[in-house]
């Protein structure tokens, strides 16, 4: 057996996916002014399965909305609506 052939270049390459590209968070295009704490399935969505809160890039969400939805889900876990963890 030869250990010293290599592969051949892309042989081992991910094909890259196409990214979309949004112009506008999905806040600024529902034009809401602020984040509604009480709101809970739409924080859900902004969180991981361990309750993580999502990156702006992972979330699409502009720098403004994200800091909205920050304070919104921090609230929502003093309130008791959503965990801490999971």
């Amino acid at each position: 057996m030869n250990f010293n052939k290599r592969k051949s270049a892309g042989a081992d390459k991910k094909p890259l996916r196409a990214a979309r590209e949004q112009t506008q968070c999905r806040f600024c295009r529902s034009k809401k002014k602020y984040v509604d704490y009480k709101d809970v399935s739409t924080l859900e969505k902004l969180l991981t399965n361990r309750g993580k809160i999502y990156s702006r890039k992972r979330s699409g969400n502009c720098a403004g909305c994200q800091r909205k939805v920050k304070r919104a889900i921090k609230r929502a876990r003093f309130m008791a609506l959503l965990p801490f963890t999971n």
